[in-house]
């Protein structure tokens, strides 16, 4: 990570594992949390871990450190960025029936994953207007209405939903035209496409593919080529731009 002034190092995270004991778990992790006195939301389910903190470098490393102990979470991927303060107020640690609510059965991606493509050939993809087999690309905001208006891909096919939930339904009208496009579904941080395109491709649209590691991963692979605007984030910086740094009016 480049040398940067700003003191607050923020990590956004997500691990898609079998949890038999989130309770349990969110105990230690609430326990490691406050030792290092982080902020930001850790979310548990059954289905895994969904983690926005922010600290002080050695302490969210140390936090970072203790979870990756745990065989579980050994392999998860985790994404920074820096500000002069921390965008959370408080530590919040939940237990939920979902760590991201689809309400849809079957979507939690633990024994298999649909298709995904990297940043750097999703950009040569925009570069070209299609993909590496001549196909036409659709680029899918998967996000709210709140979160689109800061930003997304250029041309991209958003849609009118307030909530993750809306989703099914409102991508409906749009399949028949989909049908002959690759289709690249991208969210902010990757978890929520994670169930969109497992989804999709369980409801019959085996040409869509996932962005791997969302909008934030592409900025820090890519910067923001094909990208109007800023990323929405979900705490008080509000929107990042593609530097990944905090948006200031």
């Amino acid at each position: 990570m480049p040398y940067n002034t700003q003191m607050t190092l923020n990590i956004a995270a997500y691990h898609f594992v079998a949890i038999a004991d989130p309770d349990s778990l969110a105990a230690q992790l609430r326990a490691s949390a406050q030792a290092g006195a982080l902020r930001g939301t850790v979310l548990l389910a059954g289905e895994g871990i969904n983690l926005f903190l922010a600290g002080d470098e050695a302490a969210i490393h140390g936090f970072l450190d203790e979870l990756r102990s745990d065989a579980r979470f050994a392999s998860i991927r985790v994404k920074f960025s820096r500000s002069d303060a921390r965008p959370f107020a408080r530590l919040k640690v939940k237990v939920k029936p979902e760590i991201i609510s689809f309400r849809r059965s079957e979507t939690a991606p633990l024994e298999r994953r649909a298709p995904a493509v990297d940043a750097h050939v999703l950009a040569r993809w925009i570069a070209q207007g299609r993909d590496d087999d001549g196909k036409r690309l659709v680029l899918l905001d998967t996000r709210n209405r709140q979160e689109v208006v800061h930003g997304s891909f250029i041309d991209a096919l958003t849609l009118p939903i307030d909530t993750f939930t809306e989703l099914p339904d409102a991508i409906a009208p749009h399949r028949a035209a989909l049908a002959d496009a690759t289709v690249v579904s991208f969210c902010t941080g990757g978890i929520r496409c994670e169930k969109a395109a497992l989804w999709l491709h369980g409801e019959g649209m085996h040409n869509v593919l996932q962005l791997d590691g969302g909008i934030l991963g592409y900025f820090e692979q890519v910067g923001g080529y094909g990208y109007q605007g800023h990323c929405f984030v979900f705490d008080e910086r509000v929107a990042l731009d593609t530097n990944l740094e905090p948006v200031t009016a």
